[in-house]
Parts: structure tokens; sequence; C-alpha cells
């Protein structure tokens, strides 16, 4: 698996006419090498390939990136990459802009001297289609994510703090094997729920108000995504209403998943569907995002979005919302994967309106 992904990403330098990368991302170690931890950098040439880094991680790396020859540093990544770089004889060496430091960058290109920088490269792109052992991962987290679900609804109850909520949610993720949360929790509760990125808060939770919960596991590096929104107690009308368009709105979107869509044209579906129910204009961000090493990949489904054409083994979150300030707010949100005829859900927690009562 790692020699194919070496391959890859040599044949993806030979096509852009780039002697020697070097790669700083984590998420990109990890993928490229099997490495997994900070402080790390890749070299790779069209013969070469090096892991260098510190003493902290010389026996890990040898567990963990057989195929890479280590090289233990001591005097700083940056210092002894270009220092490599020109003891192999490399023409020009590439970088990753998106995760190199201006003043890292300075740096390269002083110890580089008189070899030049090359261009700054984006190996995201690399990672779109999700391989079999990491859509199982992925499934693995969204798996942990459906199992602390089915617990919260058993423990939530009025009077409890957002805080307790999310604390709840992490610890049932941990027991259940993630190695971390995939990111801040959120969880908005009544009024907050107009918030779309609320982070817990000790705000009380009262009877009659949504909650909405958004959270992730991660598994072998590996992240899932899962937002549900319930009721403590009984819903009223408009609440019921609310609901009822968002999930319409989620499911459509699911169903338009597969190889070819757009990602424009998933997303304007789903919004002209809130659009008719007359609550359009209270959503709005874009209807997902790839999932992957990272909890925000591409491509994306937005009205921005620049995926002409999804791929099957593309793994992105459906995940419409409406936020109405003063009010509150509703978001149901899964991660799917795009096989060659349609789509699947990886998460598989209930979605239909739930009145939480009697706990």
């Amino acid at each position: 698996m790692i020699k194919d992904r070496i391959n890859h990403l040599r044949d993806y330098l030979r096509e852009n006419k780039i002697p020697a990368v070097l790669i700083s991302k984590d998420e990109n170690v990890h993928y490229f090498s099997g490495f997994y931890g900070d402080s790390t950098v890749l070299l790779i040439t069209e013969e070469k390939a090096y892991l260098i880094t510190d003493c902290r991680y010389i026996e890990q790396a040898q567990q963990q990136a057989p195929l890479y020859e280590l090289i233990e540093q001591n005097e700083g990544l940056i210092k002894v990459s270009a220092g490599l770089a020109k003891k192999i004889g490399v023409r020009s060496i590439s970088f990753e802009g998106s995760s190199l430091t201006f003043n890292d960058y300075s740096k390269l290109a002083k110890e580089l001297h008189p070899i030049k920088p090359g261009i700054s490269v984006s190996l995201d792109e690399l990672r779109v289609i999700k391989e079999r052992e990491e859509i199982a991962c992925i499934e693995k987290a969204c798996d942990i994510g459906d199992d602390a679900f089915e617990d919260i609804i058993t423990y939530i109850k009025p009077g409890m703090t957002e805080i307790e909520v999310a604390a709840r949610l992490e610890n049932t993720m941990r027991c259940l094997g993630s190695e971390k949360v995939s990111f801040t929790t959120i969880v908005a509760s009544g009024k907050r729920g107009s918030l779309p990125h609320g982070i817990a808060t000790d705000k009380l939770i009262f009877e009659g108000e949504f909650v909405t919960m958004d959270y992730g596991a991660v598994y072998r590096g590996y992240h899932s995504d899962v937002t549900r929104t319930v009721c403590i107690g009984t819903v009223d009308g408009k609440q019921r209403e609310i609901y009822a368009a968002v999930l319409s709105a989620q499911e459509l979107g699911v169903s338009l998943l597969k190889p070819g869509a757009s990602g424009i044209g998933v997303d304007k579906q789903a919004r002209l569907l809130l659009e008719k129910a007359g609550f359009a204009k209270y959503f709005g961000h874009g209807l997902g995002h790839s999932v992957g090493l990272e909890i925000h990949e591409e491509p994306r489904l937005s009205p921005k979005s620049n995926c002409e054409s999804l791929k099957a083994g593309t793994v992105i979150t459906v995940e419409p919302g409406v936020y109405i300030p003063d009010w509150g707010g509703v978001r149901i949100e899964d991660t799917v994967l795009v096989t060659e005829t349609g789509s699947r859900r990886l998460t598989k927690s209930r979605r239909k309106l739930l009145e939480i009562k009697g706990n």
C-alpha cells in the first residue's frame, strides 16, 4: 500500500517535472510513509525516499516506515533536509506551501543555496480517493460516533450543561477506541443552536429545547463527522416543520451523490429544497466536505465547489442546516462514501426526530 502511494507520488513528480519534494504536512507524512507522528519530514526523489526525524521517533519510524532510509537529526528539520538535498545532488526541491511557514521557507531557501527552492505543491489531491483500508478506518470511526450517539440519548436530560454532554460524548468515544476527537465538540442548545459552530458552554439545557451535537472520532488517523439534533421533551409545530425540511434536504443530498455528480449541483438541489420550504436564507454554509486524515478535505459540496465530477472512493459529508437568530437551529449530518453506483452512509445512527423524555 505505501509502496503504491510512493509510486503514485513519483508519477506526479515526473508529470510536473519535479526532481524532489519535501513533505512536511503531518497528514501527508503519514499517508506516504506510514509514520504516525509529528516533527518529521520526508524527502522523496525519483530514486530515494528519506524520513528525517529526531531521537524521539527513530524506533517508531523503524517500525512504521520500513521503506524509508531514516535520518536522525538534532540540528533542525529544515537545516538537515537542505543539507541532505545538496548532498544527494538534487537540482531543486519543491515543498508544501500550505504547511511550510514563511519563516521556515526563508530558512529553507537560505540553507539550500545555491540550489533554488522549486515550486510549491499541493499533495492533498493524491488522497482524494480512499483505498479499501482507509474506508475501513473511517467506517470504524463512524461506528464509534454512532455508538456514542446511542449512549448520549440515554444520558442527556434537562438541567445538564452543554459541556457535560460534550464530555460524555468524548469520553464514550475514547472508551470505544477513538484516538482523540475529530474537532472541538459542538453542543448548542436552545437559541444557541443558531450558531453553526457553537462549541459547548456552561449553558443549561432546558425542557423543550433542541440540542445540536456535532462531533467525531478518530481511528488510526482517520476521522468521522456526524451531527444529530434532538429535542429534550416535546417538540412544537415550528420545530417539527424545520426539522422535517432539514431532514428532507439531507436525504436528497445523499441520494444525489454518485460518480460524475458536481459539488455545485448537489449543493444547489438541497438548497432549492430548503428554499421551497422557506428556510434557505438561514442556510449559510456549504452542504458538505470530504473527510479522511483531516476533518476537512477536498472536494466539497458548496456553491463555490471546484469539484466538477465526484469520483467513487470519495468520502464526503452531507450536512444541511437551518440557523435562525434568537430561535435556534437544526443540522443533520452524515459521513457518506461515494460508490461505483451511488453512495452509502457510513454513519448510521437514527435521523428521525427524537423527543427525549424521562432520562
